[in-house]
């Protein structure tokens, strides 16, 4: 699982790593601590990079980065252009909904 200092840490890759709405990531965080539910948690974590922004730049990338961490974490293979359209469309869209989230991510991930 990734805590706030991963989520800093990826987001410096891109960025300066500025948090300017903390309290959003805290929240999730806060909320799948202990949660055995990874797939529930990439969501949340990526609903509250898009919607809510809390790097002050680079949060679709950092939300991409999520994505692909948590899958390959769990040994997923995965479409990398689906994951940056997805990632679009979030954002475009302002999906709030983490079910209609995991079946966007659902749709990036290859079967074998």
């Amino acid at each position: 699982m990734l805590n706030k200092k991963d989520l800093i840490s990826i987001n410096q890759q891109f960025s300066t790593g500025n948090l300017v709405n903390e309290s959003s990531l805290d929240f999730v965080l806060g909320q799948t601590k202990h949660s055995p539910h990874w797939f529930k948690t990439m969501c949340l974590l990526t609903r509250a990079i898009l919607v809510d922004y809390p790097f002050e730049d680079g949060n679709k990338r950092t939300a991409t980065a999520v994505i692909i961490s948590y899958l390959e974490m769990n040994e997923y293979n995965y479409n990398p252009d689906k994951i940056s359209q997805l990632v679009l469309r979030i954002a475009k869209f302002n999906i709030k909904d983490i079910h209609k989230i995991g079946r966007l991510i659902n749709h990036a991930i290859k079967t074998i």
